[in-house]
């Protein structure tokens, strides 16, 4: 998105520099329409001041995927970036996992900023293969975790089975970025899977049992061109942040095509 406007990105990272040393919060103009409360530190947010989409190929597939009758499931959705681009560009209902409280703040804060609440459902709860507490990393940000042996400072929240927590809702779409936990939301969301409305799956974890499980549920890896609209089989050898799943790609690729365009900085997408 910045590759042959890079003075204005150069420009862009200045006045969020310049504003957040001035300001506790910035609210920031965002994608048609829709805005960011960001503040110092929240490092995947202002990837998206400075580039537009700090996680490009993934939210562009979610913004030319997403249809107002869809349901998004947002898990680690840290401010909320995902679910602003589901709910307040796209118009798709959200389910919206985050267990950090002050993290939960800022997405709940987003939510309120960009009149998203009754499209929105936001859950104060980790996600796992069993309900009940588990320990959680503080002040990391997009880093911020369930808790290891000699994970730092933590705290005890809540959690949830992924098939417990939406209850009836099908979601078309899950984006499922939990730091290393990916494997433990997969066991507890067996009945999600079998969902014939799930179409797609982002997700951070690539590792063999994740891949095992989403192949037996009918999911094949692909990555996607946000620019020429196609998707494309990969094979895991990409140097992507994000694994992107496709089950049924006739018809995600006909979606993917017939998208209405969306203005992203200066162009449109």
């Amino acid at each position: 998105m910045t590759r042959e406007k890079k003075l204005r990105a150069f420009g862009r990272l200045i006045r969020w520099q310049l504003a957040s040393r001035l300001r506790r919060e910035v609210v920031v103009p965002w994608v048609e329409g829709t805005r960011l409360a960001v503040r110092r530190g929240m490092t995947g947010a202002t990837g998206n001041i400075y580039c537009g989409l700090h996680e490009f190929e993934d939210m562009a597939f979610l913004l030319h995927f997403m249809r107002p009758e869809d349901a998004f499931a947002d898990i680690g959705a840290n401010i909320g970036s995902y679910t602003v681009l589901a709910s307040g560009v796209r118009r798709a209902r959200t389910i919206a996992f985050e267990p950090d409280p002050v993290t939960f703040a800022a997405l709940e804060r987003n939510i309120a900023l960009n009149g998203l609440k009754s499209l929105v459902q936001s859950r104060e709860t980790a996600l796992g293969a069993e309900q009940g507490k588990v320990a959680f990393t503080i002040d990391l940000d997009t880093m911020n975790r369930v808790a290891h042996d000699g994970a730092g400072s933590t705290r005890t929240v809540s959690l949830d089975t992924l098939d417990h927590a939406l209850s009836d809702e099908r979601p078309s779409l899950i984006k499922l970025d939990v730091e290393g936990f990916e494997s433990e939301v997969i066991r507890g969301a067996t009945k999600t899977l079998s969902y014939p409305e799930l179409k797609a799956i982002i997700i951070e974890d690539r590792s063999p049992p994740v891949r095992g499980a989403l192949r037996d549920a009918g999911f094949t890896e692909h990555s996607y061109d946000p620019m020429t609209r196609q998707l494309q089989p990969d094979r895991g050898c990409g140097q992507r942040p994000n694994g992107l799943f496709v089950r049924d790609e006739k018809f995600v690729q006909y979606r993917l095509t017939g998208a209405t365009r969306v203005r992203v900085l200066d162009r449109l997408l």
